[in-house]
């Protein structure tokens, strides 16, 4: 069964460009594994400093292996100073339809 979830994390002031270029940067390494289906990052059309990003894996052992991953590690460091909380939140999904 695919693991889905979505995270969700807002820019500081002034440091938007500086998360969108390190999604975009996520984005290229996470859609690269094997066991990645989806990984789309979005902002809010009335929020442009609040990112949401959706993500699919093949199942729980791929997104283990994701979770594992050094660029995953450093995408979380980079974002503890611009980024309100010091990351992302994460919601996890259960497929109904």
């Amino acid at each position: 069964m695919t693991k889905s979830l979505y995270a969700t994390m807002t820019a500081l002031p002034g440091h938007r460009d500086k998360l969108a270029a390190l999604l975009t940067d996520l984005a290229t390494h996470v859609r690269g594994e094997p066991g990645c289906e989806r990984f789309v990052v979005y902002t809010l059309a009335d929020k442009p400093d609040l990112f949401h990003v959706e993500e699919t894996y093949r199942d729980e052992a791929a997104f283990k292996v994701h979770m594992g991953t050094e660029h995953g590690k450093t995408f979380n460091n980079a974002i503890k100073d611009i980024v309100e909380g010091g990351g992302s939140t994460v919601v996890f999904l259960d497929h109904v339809a």
